[in-house]
């Protein structure tokens, strides 16, 4: 049976179990993550499905640039596009991403959305500026955090089981890891030294 558990149960369900849930860390050493972060993921969990939050994370556009560069959410998340520049912005996905979309011109102030339901990352570019570039990574369980600019990560209340743990980053890549998480415990994960793609 499938268990979607909505944000606030999900939350609630973590604090419940915190002494039976236990906690991934690591650290993904190469010198590209002191630019931008890697997303570190727990990738689907067979039979589970994890509902998306009620608040919307946001993407602003502000001197011209994207801020956050890398924003991390789970599968069917609405994204708001804020318009905080003076200057009109005309946001849309590379053709090849898993969600494909066209937010069109819109002025100072103003608020798009998209929702992503699909796995992956979506590139952001703008029609207007060129230069501008970030990434929406989708992910399948809520169990994901962004390495600090040494390449570390710490993700909590982890259920106990095997998993494997994958990362996202837009420049080098390596192969998930498996995982093994106890209840109370730290499980420490290391990648091989990952290649550039």
């Amino acid at each position: 049976m499938t268990r979607i558990l909505a944000a606030g149960a999900l939350a609630a369900l973590l604090a419940a179990t915190g002494p039976e849930a236990g906690t991934i860390q690591g650290r993904i050493s190469h010198p590209l993550l002191a630019r931008w972060p890697a997303t570190v993921f727990v990738e689907k969990i067979p039979g589970r499905d994890f509902a998306p939050p009620a608040e919307h994370p946001v993407v602003d556009q502000k001197d011209l640039v994207f801020i956050p560069h890398v924003l991390a959410v789970i599968k069917g998340t609405t994204v708001d596009f804020r318009n905080s520049d003076s200057v009109k912005h005309n946001i849309f996905s590379s053709r090849k991403s898993p969600t494909v979309f066209n937010l069109g011109a819109y002025s100072s102030g103003v608020v798009r959305s998209v929702t992503f339901d699909k796995p992956g990352a979506v590139s952001l570019l703008c029609n207007v500026h060129a230069e501008m570039s970030a990434y929406v990574v989708v992910v399948e369980t809520p169990y994901f955090a962004q390495t600090d600019r040494e390449g570390r990560f710490t993700i909590g209340g982890v259920p106990p089981g095997s998993y494997r743990l994958a990362f996202w980053h837009e420049t080098v890549a390596s192969d998930p890891q498996p995982v093994v998480v106890e209840g109370g415990k730290v499980a420490t994960v290391a990648w091989p030294q990952p290649k550039r793609k």
